[in-house]
């Protein structure tokens, strides 16, 4: 069996070398780690690779390597983590000709690997017009959706809640887009700093994507668009757990259903290095609403699986959560071979 990796960080090293040319912002410089300080713009340096995270082959031969140990391989779904907030909150010309370049590599990562390496898009969300353009553009060359930052412009001043995002949800829905939510570094690492990270990386993280994620709920987002799918990673962040309390406290919303029935709607991933968080996310979001993922290479496969093993699911959920959730929910196409095509 083919494992699809739905939470899988590949950056084109591309996108880094063209801002490492620019002299003004945004901009980018190397680092000891072989990965990239990004500032978006004056004032703000943010770094979050190293130099594992630039090698596709690489680490597609280190999946398959712990794959391998139970019998089987990996597929990878290429989305953007933290990084993602960069082309939202640099400024929209700036933010457009680097997204339309990640997302030209990207395709060209899914082409180079077909059936094994599919891949997530991005757009400049701080230019709703251009950011419907681009996911159109996404879609058109066979991504599976885009990446969604939790804030918008420099020092992230937009919510993606703001009305004037209402075209690119509905287009979307439209196009069957998956719309990808991750931590992405910018709202709270001031008021959870120190500690070597311990405080942000363990709690900062979920808080930032779980706001975020929630005020597509509050706004009513997910009530006006029904189909629209969206992709909660890290099991859900805070959302499963304290499900009940929005459900308590959100009546100012003034929403036709309980908020956690929009949250049920939402996909989600296995990011979470506790076999009992884990099972609580599946149980809370349904069998069919939950997809594997490993962060690699935040975390790792061997690991992530081992986890997994540990809930005690059925052959059956487990296919549905390690392969045939994504395949389905995604829409992920394998290669038609040779013989067929021709025949068609």
């Amino acid at each position: 069996m083919r494992i699809i990796d739905t939470h899988f960080h590949w950056y084109p090293r591309s996108v880094f070398e063209m801002l490492c040319k620019r002299s003004g912002y945004p901009r980018a410089v190397p680092t000891s780690r072989g990965g990239y300080l990004v500032s978006p713009y004056e004032g703000v340096s943010r770094t979050d690779t190293w130099a594992d995270w630039f090698d596709l082959d690489a680490m597609l031969e280190h999946m398959d390597n712990a794959a391998a140990k139970i019998g089987c391989d990996f597929g990878v779904v290429c989305t953007t983590g933290p990084g993602g907030a960069f082309f939202s909150e640099t400024d929209a010309a700036h933010g457009l000709a680097a997204a339309q370049m990640w997302n030209d590599e990207m395709a060209g990562a899914v082409a180079r690997y077909p059936g094994k390496v599919w891949a997530s898009g991005v757009v400049p969300l701080q230019d709703p017009k251009r950011a419907v353009e681009e996911l159109e553009r996404a879609m058109k060359m066979g991504l599976v959706g885009v990446n969604v930052p939790g804030s918008i412009g420099p020092r992230g001043e937009t919510r993606i809640d703001d009305p004037s995002l209402e075209p690119f949800y509905d287009r979307a829905e439209k196009l069957g887009a998956m719309l990808f939510l991750h931590p992405t570094d910018v709202v709270f690492p001031e008021i959870c700093g120190g500690k070597d990270g311990a405080l942000y990386n363990s709690l900062g993280k979920i808080i930032d994507l779980s706001l975020a994620i929630y005020r597509l709920v509050v706004s009513g987002i997910m009530e006006r668009h029904p189909a629209l799918k969206v992709y909660v990673s890290h099991a859900g962040g805070a959302l499963p757990y304290q499900s009940g309390r929005m459900d308590k406290n959100s009546n100012a919303a003034n929403l036709p259903r309980a908020p956690s029935e929009y949250l049920k709607r939402m996909y989600s991933d296995t990011v979470q290095p506790h076999a009992l968080g884990m099972k609580f996310t599946i149980d809370y979001y349904g069998v069919d609403h939950v997809m594997y993922g490993d962060d690699y290479p935040c975390w790792n496969p061997k690991a992530a699986l081992e986890v997994f093993g540990e809930i005690g699911l059925s052959k059956e959920d487990q296919r549905k959560i390690l392969s045939d959730n994504a395949r389905l929910v995604l829409n992920l196409k394998d290669p038609v071979p040779e013989k067929q095509a021709a025949i068609a």
